[in-house]
């Protein structure tokens, strides 16, 4: 099996890092763009697409700066973020977000991420 490796997608977003952390970070929040279902207990939030389960522990957070998930059936040193950082020039809010796949698979990881965020943005009236 090929070792996955380390991805960033950048996208500027026109709102507050108070609002989309919300968005980021809570289970009606991730619900709204990320999955069909979200909840949470202790950390571990419970993932639910077209019937399929999956489950992520965050394992490191900043409130209003970032959220580290890591998937239950991932390997220890893979997990997925979402960063908000605000470009030191224009002063726009900009969501970084990183995952890891497998090289050949990261285009096709990208095109679900820019999927999943237009969703994200369209919620947050972007």
């Amino acid at each position: 099996m090929s070792k996955k490796q380390l991805y960033t997608l950048e996208y500027p977003v026109r709102c507050s890092p108070t609002i989309l952390y919300e968005f980021l970070s809570t289970p009606s929040g991730l619900q709204e763009w990320f999955a069909d279902k979200v909840d949470e207990r202790d950390g571990v939030f419970n993932f639910s697409w077209n019937g399929s389960n999956d489950t992520a522990k965050v394992i490191e957070r900043e409130e209003e700066k970032y959220i580290r998930f890591h998937w239950s059936h991932a390997p220890a040193e893979e997990y997925f973020e979402f960063r908000i950082e605000k470009s030191e020039v224009t002063n726009q809010t900009i969501l970084v977000i990183k995952d890891f796949a497998e090289k050949r698979e990261i285009k096709d990881q990208s095109m679900l991420w820019d999927y999943q965020v237009k969703d994200l943005f369209h919620r947050l009236g972007n």
